[in-house]
């Protein structure tokens, strides 16, 4: 145990005192503070005069020789277009369209009729989306002078238009929606870190072999110290940088909370609930050591330090196959797909496939119990097995080593 600690401490020592990850903490933190500032600074930059800032707002133009068709759709456009300054235009189309081409305009609306029109833009964006919105009010207000036509005042046919139906939604499992963002970013998170670290454990073992090191610390300490103490290390390493990335930004969050208003994504991200959290910190923590384990036992049988990406490639994709699996998911909707209920239980897909469901969809208490048991006994396993990897892997040079002789030598070790 006491060669646990000293290992621990020194590797946890060595992350802390790399310049590298602690420039890209700081980085983080600082790009996280400007981004909840966002809505401060841009409130900085709004002119102070209303009549400058008026100036600036698109003019939409709404052209019928009927006058009252042109007076009915310029109030319907009114609230429908509300980034633009919608406005009647008087005398003939080729001076709407000349008021456009000039830029006086950004674009017109020429009605035939209460249900045919011609849409004039100069410059027409792939994002425009100004027609079909039109096609939702322009039905409107076909049916309120269809209704005037039959003898209905107009304040009729609007109460009758206008009219609100109340709906009440009753939640009884997770809404998705609300859960969507913090899940996505713990998964994205989690896929980071574990590349970014579980990279760096294997090329720190494969650099204290190729410099001769490991041959002497394996003599003084007992392999499974080595590796639990390096795993871990990284694990600590990992979890302070992001505490600092994600506490910074809560704290700068409650900051600009009223700057924010009623951001549902925002919000949704730093109103995670606590039992949720709890369950990503098991599932991450996890999930971590178990493919942490699984880079530190490769970088052992590394012959050379080049060789790390190739070795690793192996363990990369298998985690990459599960992001992906994961992801694809959650861009369906369908959580509770069959792929999934199966990855929930594979513990190299298991820490981020069943903290999906967890926020996603309902899911019974024994199928977590069962998932993360599985989980934990894998990882011990696997941390155990990688140690006697590292113990061999440190007589393992020259040839790359192939499986079969690395699984025979560990057998017999």
């Amino acid at each position: 145990m006491k060669q646990f600690g000293t290992i621990l401490k020194f590797e946890l020592k060595g992350y802390l005192k790399n310049k590298v990850f602690v420039g890209i903490t700081l980085f983080l933190v600082i790009a996280i503070a400007v981004a909840m500032f966002i809505p401060n600074i841009a409130s900085l930059f709004k002119s102070e005069d209303g009549e400058a800032d008026a100036a600036d707002i698109p003019v939409m133009l709404v052209y019928a020789e009927d006058s009252e068709l042109s007076a009915l759709v310029k109030q319907y456009f009114d609230e429908a277009f509300s980034e633009y300054k919608v406005k009647v235009a008087d005398g003939t189309v080729e001076e709407v369209k000349k008021q456009i081409t000039s830029g006086s305009a950004e674009c017109a609306f020429v009605m035939d009729g209460a249900d045919s029109y011609t849409y004039y833009v100069n410059n027409l964006s792939m994002y425009d989306s100004n027609t079909e919105i039109a096609n939702t009010v322009l039905q409107e207000v076909y049916r309120v002078t269809a209704m005037v036509q039959y003898g209905m005042t107009p304040e009729q046919a609007d109460n009758i238009m206008s009219a609100q139906i109340e709906s009440y939604t009753t939640t009884l499992g997770k809404d998705q929606m609300q859960n969507f963002f913090y899940t996505y970013i713990m998964i994205f998170a989690l896929y980071m870190v574990i590349l970014l670290y579980g990279q760096m454990v294997a090329t720190n073992v494969a650099t204290e072999k190729s410099s001769r090191a490991m041959e002497v610390l394996v003599t003084s300490a007992k392999p499974t110290s080595m590796m639990f103490g390096k795993v871990l290390a990284s694990c600590l390493a990992g979890l302070i940088q992001l505490v600092a990335v994600f506490g910074s930004a809560l704290v700068f969050y409650n900051i600009n909370k009223s700057a924010w208003g009623d951001n549902m994504i925002i919000e949704s991200i730093f109103n995670i609930p606590v039992t949720l959290f709890v369950y990503m910190l098991v599932f991450f923590i996890l999930g971590f050591l178990m493919y942490a384990f699984m880079f530190g036992a490769i970088g052992s049988t590394a012959s050379k330090l080049e060789d790390i990406n190739t070795s690793v490639m192996p363990v990369t994709f298998l985690f990459i196959i599960a992001f992906i699996v994961v992801m694809a998911s959650m861009a369906s909707g369908n959580i509770d797909n069959t792929v999934m209920k199966v990855c929930s239980y594979v513990p190299f897909t298991s820490p981020m496939a069943m903290f999906t469901r967890i926020c996603m969809s309902t899911v019974a208490p024994y199928e977590i119990a069962a998932s993360i048991a599985i989980l934990v006994g894998t990882t011990v396993g696997v941390g155990l097995i990688a140690a006697k990897i590292y113990r061999v892997g440190v007589l393992l040079y020259g040839t790359t080593p192939k499986i079969g002789s690395i699984i025979k030598t560990v057998w017999k070790a």
